[in-house]
């Protein structure tokens, strides 16, 4: 745990202090100031441990005194913790993995990689939301349930690569599958967001219907198109001096995209770039916010151990050393 505040549980003990000091005060006052030998000599004939030994007896006691009155006081190191409650948001993300999604028209990088850090950063906006991870191509699968689990969630988004489903893009597929998570979900309400590059051209599920039916059991559909206009370089294999590269056509369904969004009662959305699709991200945060109620409360660790055994300790060494030399006066 990393502390923050550090206080005293019962600060009003540290007034003794003040009457410790005011002791030590009043010892040294009553010193007598003249020498009671009238030969020097006689100082010989002393205990042997002289002088010194009273003065380490002295701050022995002094030190006791302290140690105990400060462990009274309950010394305590605590870290700030906040505690948040709300009536969350149940959010699937699907993301098309299409061998297409490696096309370079985001640079520096591919359009999956640009995607899956716009989505980690959407994530991470999140407090009170279970969220969920549907992958799909040619088909859809569920790569995280609706959960609270961020950390799981982002890791899952990491490991997303094209060529873990059979490839095409099966939009319908990929709607069914997210809603049929979101059907029994007790969010206050229940969204979808759906990131495509492509056509629909696999699955044996209509988007259209599909869409419909998800707005029937109250899902709202967010669609993100992704990919420039034109042309787009591939990468299609490996030669001798890297990867090599192809230029393919940008093929997009914008109105069945647009469609989706409509009848769910969503948005569509294109993005031609990184920063375009981070936007887009951000957009649907605000769209998307659900009220939270926050409590802050501080968690305390008790320190009063160290000062009460530093007190201890310099106590014990007070009564050996006395058993030598005697007690002090």
């Amino acid at each position: 745990m990393r502390f923050g505040v550090y206080d005293f549980g019962q600060p009003w003990w540290l007034s003794l202090l003040l009457l410790a000091g005011a002791w030590l005060w009043w010892r040294r006052k009553r010193r007598p100031a003249a020498i009671l030998f009238s030969r020097v000599g006689v100082l010989a004939d002393g205990p042997s441990l002289g002088r010194w030994t009273a003065r380490v007896l002295l701050a022995c006691r002094v030190v006791a005194i302290a140690g105990a009155t400060v462990a009274l006081a309950r010394p305590r190191a605590g870290a700030r913790v906040e505690q948040v409650s709300g009536d969350g948001i149940s959010i699937m993300l699907a993301i098309d993995l299409s061998s297409s999604m490696l096309a370079e028209d985001f640079q520096p990088q591919n359009r999956l990689e640009v995607a899956k850090d716009r989505v980690k950063q959407f994530i991470s906006g999140r407090s009170v939301d279970q969220v969920g991870l549907v992958s799909f191509s040619g088909e859809a699968l569920t790569q995280v349930p609706l959960t609270i689990d961020y950390p799981v969630l982002m890791a899952a988004v990491d490991n997303l690569q094209p060529g873990q489903l059979e490839d095409g893009t099966a939009i319908g597929t990929a709607i069914a599958t997210s809603v049929n998570r979101l059907r029994t979900a007790t969010g206050r309400s229940k969204v979808l967001i759906l990131l495509t590059d492509g056509v629909n051209n696999r699955g044996t599920i209509d988007p259209r219907t599909a869409a419909q039916s998800a707005a029937a059991l109250g899902v709202r559909i967010y669609t993100i198109g992704v990919g420039t206009d034109g042309m787009a370089p591939v990468p299609v294999g490996r030669g001798v001096f890297g990867l090599r590269y192809e230029l393919r056509p940008v093929e997009l369904d914008e109105p069945l995209l647009e469609y989706i969004a409509q009848v769910s009662g969503g948005r569509y959305f294109r993005a031609r770039d990184g920063l375009a699709l981070q936007r887009i991200y951000q957009q649907i945060d605000q769209l998307e916010r659900s009220p939270i109620r926050a409590k802050r409360f501080v968690r305390y660790h008790e320190l009063y151990l160290w000062p009460l055994t530093i007190g201890v300790l310099a106590l014990l060494v007070e009564f050996g050393l006395g058993a030598v030399r005697g007690p002090l006066p």
